[in-house]
């Protein structure tokens, strides 16, 4: 069993590095979606950096991460089969999907920046990045607690969670605009 323990460890350390590359990559498109309105030759010489840091980031960290923990996610449920008859399982499974879903739009987006083709706002932005944070709260929380998480109670405080995430920004919004009057 102590070949389980060092496959848990590994997936954990390839989830965690998978979130960051996601948090962070969403924080840079901000950043470079903000750049698009700086005055020449600013807002060339931030968006080459973004690009680059961006590139770096996707393609070094963030999707080697995915497929990483994922592979080692593979490996467990292989260790570990009756995982799968678990309905918290299925649940984590759901979440595993719809982050990946997540991940594959910001893959959209990465390309359509390093094309310089600007789709969405930085606010847009701002808030995007909080879905990751959702599934983040809900898949550690299904793992953690597993049968004993109580369905109505989880998620009321997903959806509690959301609404105090949309406020904060709401509120994060009008000091920004504040602060540039």
């Amino acid at each position: 069993m102590e070949f389980y323990n060092y496959i848990k460890s590994l997936h954990l350390i390839f989830v965690i590095t998978w979130f960051a590359g996601l948090f962070y990559i969403v924080r840079l498109f901000v950043y470079q979606i903000e750049a698009n309105d700086k005055p020449s030759p600013e807002r060339e010489i931030l968006q080459k950096q973004y690009k680059i840091m961006t590139y770096r980031l996707w393609y070094i960290i963030t999707w080697p991460s995915a497929v990483l923990a994922t592979i080692f996610a593979i490996s467990l449920l292989y260790l570990m089969p009756s995982w799968l008859q678990m309905p918290w399982m299925h649940v984590k499974l759901g979440f595993v999907f719809v982050l990946y879903l997540y991940h594959l739009k910001c893959h959209q987006i990465y390309n359509q920046l390093q094309q310089d083709n600007v789709k969405y706002t930085s606010n847009f932005m701002r808030l995007w990045n909080e879905g990751a944070t959702i599934i983040l709260f809900a898949v550690v929380f299904l793992v953690i607690l597993k049968n004993a998480f109580n369905w109505i109670y989880g998620v009321a405080g997903i959806i509690v969670f959301s609404v105090l995430i949309m406020l904060g920004f709401k509120f994060y919004k009008r000091i920004r605009e504040k602060n540039n009057s």
